[in-house]
């Protein structure tokens, strides 16, 4: 008759084998048909080119403009830029340069003033904006920037011409005023 020793080691390797078989039930085995592990991001390593560009090319400045003044909100931004946009074409139309002034920094300001006093003839009217979307953003330290795209239908001679204005709004997020300043204007798009 066997010993008690060598009975309990045969007891213990029996228990051993049935949980060794069931985890291998419950777990499974490798069949060659897995998905790849796929790499998880770095929260300290900065994201790629090709990773911001497919997240939005304003996404992160969008991102830090709302944390540095949690008072920012996107749609809001949007629809006070269609007004401005709006309000400065309406105004450079019109010649009407206190109206301008507010909205303008003193460089765009120097630039539409000398257009007014250069323009010898009428310009097209503005018939509809029809798209305003932001394109860029960035926080310099507390000066917000955001860029943005308008495309724009105006009066022609013989027929309306769309064109798209791409312009740059600043605001030093330490100011009471919640107005945003044009401080440039393009009609190309940031690359």
């Amino acid at each position: 008759m066997p010993d008690s020793q060598t009975l309990g080691l045969l007891i213990a390797a029996m228990v051993a084998g049935i949980i060794c078989f069931r985890l291998f039930t419950v777990l499974g085995r490798r069949t060659g048909q897995e998905p790849s592990p796929q790499p998880k991001p770095s929260a300290l390593t900065p994201p790629t080119p090709q990773a911001a560009a497919a997240a939005g090319p304003s996404s992160t400045g969008l991102l830090d403009i709302q944390l540095a003044d949690p008072s920012f909100d996107t749609p809001k931004f949007l629809a006070g830029a269609r007004q401005a946009y709006t309000q400065i074409v309406n105004g450079f139309a019109a010649g009407d340069r206190a109206s301008l002034r507010p909205l303008l920094s003193p460089e765009v300001y120097a630039a539409f003033d000398a257009g007014i006093t250069a323009r010898t003839a009428p310009i097209a009217a503005l018939v509809k904006l029809q798209d305003a979307r932001i394109v860029a953003a960035a926080l310099h330290g507390r000066t917000a920037e955001i860029t943005a795209a308008f495309a724009a239908e105006f009066a022609g001679h013989d027929q309306n011409d769309t064109v798209t204005d791409v312009w740059t709004f600043e605001r030093n997020l330490d100011w009471t005023d919640p107005n945003w300043q044009l401080v440039a204007t393009s009609g190309d798009l940031p690359e």
